[in-house]
């Protein structure tokens, strides 16, 4: 429930601060200027979404050709698709959350730390495409239909 009322609380934040900063920027730059860093974020997310992606796409695929495990890679393909979204969301605050999405250093970092503090589990000893309890509840034997 906790985890629940941190996103709705972020949710309904977000967008009020979103608005007082473009507006305050507004006013200090003018409200021309305002909507082309706006739509200018907006492309520079998409160009890094895509070129990001492929990156990451490409080393994902080499490490499945080594017979790794592409443990950062899987965790980066989320973050650059919530950083491309976030570069895309007119506003500040979402524009600085979704370059450190898309910045490699930073997001290597951010994964890392994922990683590091177990905020995915993975059981090893499932394999690959197998679910422990799917390998634990399994039984093994023949069906014959008599009529």
């Amino acid at each position: 429930m906790k985890i629940f009322q941190i996103v709705l609380l972020v949710v309904l934040i977000v967008p009020f601060a979103e608005i007082y900063l473009l507006l305050g920027v507004g006013s200090i730059i003018g409200a021309f200027p305002t909507i082309l860093l706006v739509v200018f974020t907006a492309v520079l997310g998409a160009w890094l979404l895509r070129q990001q992606g492929f990156m990451t796409f490409r080393r994902f695929q080499e490490s499945l050709a080594r017979g790794e495990i592409p443990a950062y890679e899987m965790i980066e393909g989320p973050l650059i698709l919530v950083g491309g979204a976030l570069l895309l969301t007119p506003g500040f605050i979402t524009d600085i959350l979704g370059l450190a999405c898309l910045i490699p250093s930073t997001r290597k970092k951010i994964a890392q730390y994922i990683i590091e503090h177990h905020l995915v589990v993975a059981d090893a000893a499932a394999g690959f495409g197998q679910s422990k309890a799917a390998q634990s509840n399994v039984l093994e034997g023949e069906f014959r239909k008599e009529d």
